[in-house]
């Protein structure tokens, strides 16, 4: 019996790590498609950035990235904070945080940059520790 128990609390945590790295992936996108929506509008532009930085952060095709979109859209509307989305990206090391900002900025301004965009990454920077003189 205890060995049973046993078997299934260590199938649960040899799970833990997958979902991890997709609340990762989906957290990502969330944060892109957050910025890209903050003047209310997702503007062609503004999705075929997101989908690149998807691309290039991840290493994932533009297939994966579109899936990604639309998984982002749906989880950035039922949340109640970026704090939601930035607390599943502790495990990214210093310079993954300083290129999701970086690539952030990129999807601010592939339309036009408004203060809310601008706002929403200078608040994402702060909660995922990334000093603004590195992404200035």
């Amino acid at each position: 019996m205890l060995t049973k128990i046993h078997a299934f609390l260590n199938s649960i945590l040899d799970q833990e790590p997958e979902t991890s790295a997709y609340d990762d992936t989906i957290a990502i996108a969330c944060l892109l498609c957050e910025v890209s929506h903050a003047d209310q509008a997702m503007q062609p532009e503004e999705v075929a950035a997101i989908e690149n930085s998807l691309c290039k952060l991840l290493s994932i095709d533009k297939g994966k990235a579109k899936e990604l979109i639309m998984i982002g859209k749906e989880k950035m509307k039922s949340a109640n904070s970026l704090f939601n989305f930035t607390s599943k990206l502790s495990v990214l090391d210093g310079q993954s945080r300083i290129n999701l900002i970086s690539e952030m900025w990129k999807v601010a301004y592939a339309d036009y940059l408004d203060p809310i965009e601008e706002a929403i990454i200078r608040k994402v920077a702060k909660l995922i520790y990334v000093e603004q003189g590195l992404f200035i």
